[in-house]
């Protein structure tokens, strides 16, 4: 099973950590530096065009990846709860 996560990028429901609003989680001096530190170790896709809302963190045989999605946090978890999932 799959969760969209934008228009072009959808991600396996398994290899899900988490999804994450993107104005919550940057407050704090850690989250600040979460998504540099990821750009900086080639770990950050950016899944849309658009402003990012949400982050999605991602990990396929020990290798992390993190999704920016112009979703909202809400959305995805919400899709990803009521199974409107890809197959």
């Amino acid at each position: 099973m799959f969760l969209r996560i934008s228009n072009d990028f959808v991600v396996p429901k398994s290899d899900i950590i988490g999804i994450f609003d993107m104005d919550n989680t940057t407050v704090s001096r850690q989250g600040r530096t979460f998504l540099p530190d990821a750009e900086k170790n080639g770990e950050l896709i950016y899944s849309a065009d658009d402003l990012p809302k949400s982050y999605v963190v991602t990990e396929h045989d020990g290798k992390q990846k993190i999704y920016l999605s112009s979703f909202s946090s809400k959305l995805l978890i919400n899709r990803a709860k009521s199974g409107e999932l890809m197959t």
